[in-house]
């Protein structure tokens, strides 16, 4: 959905979506960066003087936090579970991050390439708490982009 000018997108909700299921209860995303390396260039100039050019280098590709309420959905934890037992080929997934409005239409689209499980993280558990659960996935990834 286009944006009409000079305004801005609130992220109402946000989604993971891997061979074409879309987990819509995520309710943080952090990490989305787009990053490159940058290569120093030590030369000396026309004129004699020494001076030091900056470059573009390779592409980064950033880890991705995803943040969800403890459900009984237990697909990260496969996921996860499948990497730390060398299944690569089974674990390694294309997909996206989504950025929904507030009647649910995209916004934004940040695909990830060949991304894996990283780390999952289960909330801090207290007695008498009457705060949520929640689980956080770290996914690394190849490369990102911005659809």
């Amino acid at each position: 959905m286009a944006l009409p000018d000079g305004d801005s997108s609130v992220g109402h909700s946000f989604g993971l979506e891997f061979d074409g299921i879309t987990i819509k209860a995520i309710t943080e995303v952090s990490g989305l960066k787009l990053e490159q390396d940058v290569v120093e260039y030590k030369e000396n100039g026309p004129d004699g003087k020494f001076q030091i050019r900056r470059l573009p280098g390779r592409p980064k590709a950033p880890d991705i936090t995803l943040t969800r309420g403890l459900t009984s959905d237990n697909s990260f934890e496969k996921w996860i579970k499948d990497s730390r037992f060398g299944k690569m080929a089974d674990v390694r997934r294309g997909g996206a991050i989504i950025v929904f409005d507030f009647e649910g239409n995209p916004v934004k689209r940040y695909k990830l390439t060949n991304a894996w499980p990283k780390s999952l993280e289960i909330g801090a558990m207290k007695a008498g708490d009457t705060s949520y659960l929640s689980e956080k996935l770290v996914l690394t990834c190849e490369s990102i982009e911005v659809e």
